[in-house]
């Protein structure tokens, strides 16, 4: 307690003490609700196609790294049919090595869910939180084609020369685009089996268009399946499979929420 007859100017250096603490408080507290998050996009996209959302978070006042794997988005030119799974795998664990990034949101998109699977495995000491969204959630050893039930391409006309083909995207089309992307990623196995990623807090996000039910969604979704079983928390949001662009502040919402969640004991076998 300050009393009257304290002398000015040590009345003076008290409360400077004072004023200095609560900014001290005032600037821990606001540091603690600030994030750091790592968007890895899907299959034939790029960083690119999570601008608008990452831009949102970032006015948030959050650090937004958003990953290009190589031979996609602005990386094109790195494109070949050695790219596989385990590339991209690499291109996400050196940047968060590089980067030294700690108490990272990790979050994928589609065929993204793949590549975080296998980065959560890697370096799940640098995850605070991951986030699947509308993306593949594989076992251990559980190549892309596997998740789907098969073992090759579904639609043969949409792969020649070692590449699945993105037919819309014209010569003459300006960046930014889709582009054709390496089988090699799909044919190779995921590792999922570090006891400390499996550990981690997860959170998978349906994408539910309109015309479907979640309901509908949750009985054929095999990663939706798989999550439940991991006591991943379930999350849906209403659009269509690239919802990002459809309501890129929505969903960028929807990954700030998600760093609550927590693990519910998995499911019984």
């Amino acid at each position: 307690m300050i009393s009257m007859h304290t002398h000015p100017l040590r009345l003076t250096a008290l409360l400077a003490r004072l004023i200095l603490l609560l900014s001290f408080a005032a600037t821990a507290a606001l540091a603690a609700d600030k994030e750091t998050f790592v968007l890895v996009h899907g299959a034939t996209a790029g960083g690119w196609e999570w601008k608008r959302t990452g831009k949102f978070l970032s006015d948030d006042g959050h650090t937004v790294y958003r990953a290009t794997l190589t031979g996609l988005g602005e990386r094109m030119h790195l494109n070949s049919t050695n790219v596989d799974l385990q590339t991209h795998i690499n291109d996400v664990v050196n940047l968060i090595l590089f980067e030294e990034l700690h108490d990272v949101v990790l979050t994928g998109h589609s065929y993204g869910g793949m590549v975080i699977t296998g980065v959560i495995d890697r370096i799940p000491e640098r995850i605070k939180h991951v986030v699947f969204l509308d993306a593949a959630v594989p076992d251990d050893g559980m190549s892309l084609w596997e998740l789907f039930g098969s073992k090759g391409p579904v639609d043969p006309k949409r792969f020649a020369d070692g590449f699945m083909q993105v037919p819309w995207v014209k010569p003459d089309t300006k960046p930014p685009h889709s582009v054709k992307h390496s089988i090699q990623c799909f044919n190779q196995p995921v590792s999922y089996k570090n006891p400390a990623a499996k550990a981690l807090d997860v959170t998978y996000v349906a994408f539910v268009p309109k015309d479907k039910s979640a309901e509908e969604r949750a009985k054929t979704d095999k990663s939706w399946q798989r999550a439940v079983a991991r006591g991943w928390t379930i999350r849906t949001f209403p659009g269509g499979h690239v919802a990002q662009q459809e309501d890129p502040r929505g969903v960028a919402t929807l990954i700030e929420e998600s760093i609550h969640d927590h693990n519910k004991p998995a499911s019984p076998k």
